[in-house]
């Protein structure tokens, strides 16, 4: 039975690769902002068989060390040093498309502001129409167009005047207590 495991996970593993290998191959890029030459073998001595640009998009054949065996869109297959590629789609293509996306969001938010502001001058239009008939409750519009009342005019700015001397206080101790502690941390020097 012992013998049988590891010549049945040997062939699973051989369909395995073999599948991958009938499958669709990897799919590489060249690298950005490069101009590579394909050779006809693995160490670039034979001849050139093509010249691929940035982004240009090959399939992967097999790897050996710091070299790639691919095909090329026209169906020929060579040689480049594997440096030159990556399996990441390059970023010049996803730079448009993002771009793109950008484009489509701002007309998107324009046409949602030309949509809000057609319904802001419906709305004003109907806010100008006199009402049929005065209710005896009053609309929130009304509470908060009425006139404040004397006494709380003279309020308001004193609470504004008491909240700024709050603030200004509260900033002087907490300068004063800062400045103390780090001077009981240095021995005295100022540190800042």
């Amino acid at each position: 039975m012992s013998v049988k495991r590891p010549a049945f996970l040997a062939a699973l593993l051989a369909t395995l690769l073999g599948a991958h290998a009938a499958g669709a191959a990897d799919a590489l890029y060249v690298v950005e902002q490069v101009v590579v030459s394909v050779n006809s073998s693995a160490d670039g001595s034979g001849e050139r068989v093509a010249s691929l640009k940035s982004g240009d998009r090959v399939e992967l054949i097999e790897r050996a060390g710091e070299s790639v065996h691919v095909r090329l869109p026209d169906g020929k297959d060579g040689w480049l040093r594997a440096i030159y590629v990556s399996g990441d789609e390059p970023t010049r293509p996803r730079l448009q498309q993002s771009e793109a996306e950008v484009a489509r969001l701002k007309a998107e938010v324009s046409r949602l502001e030309a949509e809000l502001a057609g319904a802001a001058s419906v709305r004003g239009a109907a806010a100008a129409a006199p009402a049929p008939e005065e209710s005896p409750v009053p609309s929130p519009a009304a509470l908060f167009n009425a006139a404040p009342e004397a006494g709380a005019r003279r309020v308001w700015p004193w609470t504004a005047l008491t909240a700024l001397v709050a603030l200004a206080v509260g900033f002087a101790l907490g300068w004063r207590t800062l400045d103390r502690t780090i001077r009981k941390k240095y021995g005295g020097l100022k540190i800042y």
